[in-house]
């Protein structure tokens, strides 16, 4: 045995009426052992009461004097095999004492009745320490393997949970440079044709960095944040398409201070400029939407582009969705959903569900 500590948190009286109880059948196996299959004493009721003497004593003795000791810590080995080595003998003969008094046998006579009676007592005995020690002994093994097993289970837990982290850290990491290098290109392209215009759209990108650096890195953030991001990025992309990008923000006051992961709506939104609303001559609407649906969260994108199946959208990794995709499944396990379909009667309605 070793100091390991035991899990049971219940009080010390508690556990030793638990303890008595199941001590109690095996002194009760004993008595049937000794009487029906050993033939010794002088009859079961005899055997019985000096079996639940000597084993309740025993109970008491060791049980008593582990948790007054070690409290509810296990104890070293040799100081508990001391303290059994003490406790049987005096349960033996307090517990024949005890049971001769019980069964009205003369109280002069307790010695001669022992020696008597030495060959059945001494199973009894024999029979009671083996049953208490063999209780002890798996108690401890199974409290040892239980407590090697949590702390398993708390290391593997600990373990996976800094994978998940590090790979939403990659994850959320590829989106951010994937909306950066889109907006730079394109402002590249704008300076040579109209300064002024790229200046008011520098100027608009460097207040939105500004403003999503800090809140991207984080783990959570709510829906009103995440609305705000958004309208700042198509404050951005408004800059650059003028009358062709107009734009709604749809989010209830009752989920404004909903957590969710960041930059989850954002690449939803630049997929549908980039791919759907930009290459169209004529431009489009956007509109983004939170909804309650029951127990879970449903966040829409739809625009009126050119659609999924538009031989003119413009060419890309797509890494802004798979990257989504992979998230909500590291985050929920299954329990979110993403779906991208046709919008009626133009361009594509892109839907987030995950449980509130």
């Amino acid at each position: 045995m070793n100091s390991q500590s035991f899990s049971d948190s219940r009080p010390i009286a508690v556990i030793l009426a638990r303890h008595l109880a199941i001590v109690s059948v095996f002194n009760l196996m004993s008595a049937v052992l000794v009487t029906y299959a050993l033939r010794a004493g002088h009859g079961f009721f005899e055997n019985l009461a000096f079996s639940m003497c000597i084993g309740t004593l025993a109970l008491l003795l060791i049980d008593g004097g582990r948790l007054l000791m070690w409290r509810r810590g296990m104890p070293p080995r040799l100081p508990f095999i001391v303290l059994v080595a003490v406790a049987m003998p005096a349960a033996k003969f307090l517990g024949d004492a005890i049971a001769i008094w019980m069964l009205g046998l003369p109280p002069g006579d307790t010695t001669a009745y022992s020696a008597r009676n030495s060959g059945g007592m001494m199973i009894l005995t024999l029979l009671c320490g083996a049953a208490i020690s063999w209780f002890f002994w798996n108690k401890s093994q199974v409290a040892i393997l239980k407590a090697s097993f949590e702390a398993e289970k708390a290391r593997a837990a600990a373990i996976e949970k800094q994978a998940m982290h590090a790979q939403l850290q990659m994850l959320q990491a590829q989106v951010e440079p994937h909306m950066l290098f889109n907006t730079l290109a394109n402002l590249q392209g704008l300076i040579a044709l109209d300064p002024q215009r790229a200046q008011h759209m520098l100027d608009q990108l460097i207040q939105y960095l500004r403003a999503t650096l800090s809140s991207s890195r984080s783990q959570q953030t709510s829906l009103e944040q995440e609305f705000s991001l958004l309208e700042a990025y198509l404050g951005l992309m408004a800059v650059r398409m003028g009358a062709r990008l107009s734009y709604a923000l749809q989010l209830p006051e009752t989920l404004r201070k909903t957590t969710i992961p960041p930059m989850l709506l954002q690449p939803l939104v630049e997929n549908a400029i980039r791919h759907g609303l930009e290459p169209k001559v004529g431009g489009g609407h956007i509109e983004v939407r939170a909804v309650q649906a029951g127990d879970a969260l449903e966040l829409n994108v739809s625009d009126t582009g050119l659609g999924l199946d538009s031989p003119r959208q413009q060419p890309g990794t797509r890494l802004g969705l798979t990257s989504i995709r992979e998230r909500l499944l590291a985050l929920y396990a299954g329990q979110a959903s993403f779906s991208l379909v046709p919008n009626t009667p133009e361009g594509v309605c892109t839907q987030i569900r995950i449980p509130l």
